[in-house]
């Protein structure tokens, strides 16, 4: 069943994903820890979770997703790598067609994308 989600730049974390590690909780676990890591800040990006992303070989997983954006789907994180996962969305937030260039990346996120789309109606060029 479909709900509506945020309309800005948001991240959201599969809620039932294994840890990197295979171990039960590991999306709960992150999604706990990026809620306390954004609790109280300023940030531009919602922290949303959802059942199942379907990468369960790349658990826990996030998409990040922003209206007119480059999306990206991200895996293979424990609740410690909250902080750089974060610092990677704002990043992206702050980006026009979210794109975040290299030497801004948080050494937490390198090796960790799985994937980019496109927005709808558009092809990355």
């Amino acid at each position: 069943m479909l709900k509506p989600a945020s309309p800005g730049p948001s991240l959201i974390v599969c809620s039932t994903c294994r840890g990197p590690d295979g171990a039960v909780g590991g999306g709960a676990a992150l999604l706990k820890a990026l809620r306390e890591a954004d609790r109280g800040s300023d940030s531009a990006v919602a922290v949303e979770k959802m059942a199942c992303l379907w990468s369960c070989g790349a658990g826990a997983s996030v998409q990040l997703r922003a209206p007119g954006k480059i999306g990206y789907v991200m895996g293979g994180f424990a609740a410690g790598d909250a902080s750089d996962i974060l610092a990677f969305a704002e990043a992206y937030a702050g980006s026009a067609d979210g794109e975040v260039p290299f030497d801004q990346w948080p050494k937490g996120v390198l090796g960790h994308f799985i994937a980019r789309v496109p927005p709808p109606g558009m092809l990355i060029a």
